[in-house]
């Protein structure tokens, strides 16, 4: 005598709810978080202007000197110019930021 299929469907539908699981957590730890970043990069890149001084993503820093379509010219040295492909742009610092070791000594009163 053979038993029937205990729950069919239901069994079916059981055995895939992990992987569903698994999947949107996936989603939201690590898909999400990477599509916003790459936004944030894009959106960055995309601001860049003559006179910003970027952080590239070997560790350089430079000022802009001009900005084309898919390159940037950045002075890195006086008189010192090199093209960088705008996708290794990793930070664009405020160029009216004052360094913490430019600081002038508060006048005395």
């Amino acid at each position: 005598m053979t038993t029937p299929a205990d729950g069919g469907i239901v069994a079916l539908i059981v055995q895939f709810v992990p992987f569903i699981a698994i999947f949107v957590l996936f989603y939201f730890l690590l898909i999400r978080p990477q599509q916003k970043r790459a936004k944030e990069h894009a959106a960055l890149i995309a601001a860049v202007k003559r006179g910003d001084t970027i952080v590239l993503s070997s560790g350089l820093i430079g000022k802009v000197t001009r900005v084309e379509d898919a390159e940037v010219n950045v002075e890195i040295a006086p008189s010192v110019n090199v093209r960088v492909v705008k996708a290794m742009i990793a930070e664009v610092r405020n160029r009216t930021a004052i360094a913490a070791n430019d600081s002038k000594p508060a006048a005395k009163a």
